[in-house]
């Protein structure tokens, strides 16, 4: 499955963005979708997740009640809303796909599949 993922760019503290990832070339029913981001010098670490048919999120604790995932089957289209944003939410944010991980298996880096190009965030003070 191809990823491709939008929706980044500069915005001041407190703005709200929207990112998208397309899936293509694959069921994506079949597939957990994550998204995942990665700051200058940090490792890539886990954002949010979303199951299979979009019944269940995740949501990495800071994060709870500023951003959340959510998906549209019949668009192939995962989004992560983001609100409140902060200087600190800076960094490269990927979307990812877990072909088979089981509904309630840890999101994790190295779990996902597929990935799609990032699309940058920056949070201006």
């Amino acid at each position: 499955v191809q990823l491709q993922a939008s929706g980044g760019g500069l915005v001041q503290a407190g703005d709200s963005l929207r990112l998208s990832c397309v899936a293509s070339g694959g069921t994506f029913i079949k597939y957990r979708m994550g998204w995942f981001r990665q700051a200058p010098g940090k490792e890539r670490e886990f954002v949010a997740g979303i199951s299979r048919r979009g019944t269940s999120t995740y949501h990495e604790e800071s994060m709870k009640g500023r951003f959340r995932i959510s998906r549209d089957v019949a668009k192939n289209t995962v989004y992560l809303q983001m609100n409140s944003l902060k200087p600190e939410d800076t960094a490269v944010y990927y979307c990812g796909a877990d072909r088979d991980g089981a509904s309630q298996s840890p999101w994790t880096f190295g779990g996902m599949d597929y990935w799609g190009k990032g699309t940058q965030v920056t949070v201006s003070s």
